[in-house]
């Protein structure tokens, strides 16, 4: 299901307790480490903490009938065991953007129901687990849309990522399909060369089973947020997420929405909650490095407010989000330590990153 990342420290000393980053198995993890001067990896390093990032498997037709729980069991669960292994913590911090988010949260209620206690605290990037309101989504979470997905998922086993792809440029069809075919059928310009660009085009495939137990039971029905969510033999609820937690969502993210990500924070259990609210989109926004004070972010501690009321309160911040979100990761991070060299654990070194399962292009 995945290869565990574990990048070499840069300082002498590390907190104790490591973080460990689930991307989304949508695109690839590397968006947070394309160059040095954004690489959001680099920095969490430099500024002392034993990173562990998980890469996931690009899945072919033989992943058809991974679920969630696959996911959850052999991805989360099993990452931070070994992180924990590795480290000699008796706990982790977890962290999980996007769709990683949504089972991050699936996967904190799961422990719960199970009362263990691996991972400490959560952060979310830009992640939904309140569907009620799809917003620019509703036209692709129609039944006839999805039954059209489900027919095709049976007959690939994977949701090919060509057509996660077209959703997307046509969520934003100005910018991402006519904008380019202007510029470059009528205009004779040659696209940019941009990092971003080619990591938007370095899709995934997603496993078949997988894809409708998210859209039929998360997105559509909203079960774990409204009523309860069946996985792993556990009614799973949102409200079962009550360790300290902080949550980023972005203004101008079309993907998932700032104000539905706000709502879903406010349903967690968590009596320890901080939501930040970025400037920019779904990529621009997380991936905003301090040194090019670009966007800024709005913080507000009242989180009882509905969403109106706490954009209106809310203090703007000249920019990144990062230093904010990283004292408050260090508070919880424990005392200072000799920092870990890789490999004097025990776990043999198979790669160097970005590892092997991200440059496999599966043939279906």
């Amino acid at each position: 299901m995945m290869e565990l990342l574990q990048f070499s420290p840069t300082t002498e000393t590390v907190y104790k307790k490591p973080v460990v980053i689930f991307p989304p198995w949508i695109n690839k993890y590397y968006v947070m480490d394309l160059r040095p001067e954004n690489s959001l990896i680099r920095w969490i390093v430099d500024q002392g903490y034993t990173l562990f990032v998980v890469a996931w498997k690009n899945p072919d037709s033989s992943y058809a009938d991974k679920g969630l729980e696959d996911y959850i069991e052999k991805g989360y669960l099993q990452a931070v065991e070994v992180a924990k292994e590795i480290t000699g913590s008796k706990t982790v911090n977890a962290v999980g953007y996007c769709i990683a988010g949504t089972t991050l949260s699936l996967t904190l209620s799961l422990l719960k129901k199970r009362r263990q206690k691996p991972i400490s605290s959560a952060t979310f990037f830009t992640t939904l687990t309140d569907f009620s309101d799809q917003g620019e989504f509703t036209v692709f979470l129609q039944d006839d849309f999805v039954d059209a997905i489900e027919r095709q998922v049976e007959e690939d086993g994977v949701l090919h990522n060509k057509y996660m792809a077209k959703t997307f440029s046509f969520l934003r069809a100005k910018d991402l399909i006519y904008g380019p075919a202007v510029r470059s059928y009528m205009m004779g310009e040659a696209p940019p060369a941009f990092d971003l660009l080619y990591w938007n085009g370095d899709g995934t495939h997603l496993p078949g089973r997988m894809t409708v137990q998210y859209l039929r039971g998360l997105c559509q029905s909203n079960d774990f947020a409204e009523r309860s969510f069946s996985l792993m033999g556990q009614k799973l609820k949102v409200g079962d997420v009550d360790l300290p937690l902080c949550a980023i969502a972005c203004e101008a993210d079309h993907i998932a929405a700032w104000k539905d990500s706000y709502r879903g924070v406010q349903k967690m259990g968590s009596k320890d909650k901080m939501f930040i609210l970025s400037q920019s989109g779904h990529i621009a926004g997380i991936i905003n490095p301090p040194n090019k004070k670009k966007y800024g972010h709005y913080t507000n501690e009242d989180l009882t407010l509905d969403v109106t009321g706490w954009r209106e309160k809310a203090d703007f911040h000249e920019g990144s989000w990062w230093p904010r979100w990283e004292s408050w990761l260090r508070s919880r991070s424990g005392k200072r330590v000799p920092a870990r060299i890789l490999g004097e654990s025990g776990y043999k070194i198979l790669a160097a990153a970005p590892g092997t399962y991200v440059i496999e292009t599966p043939e279906l």
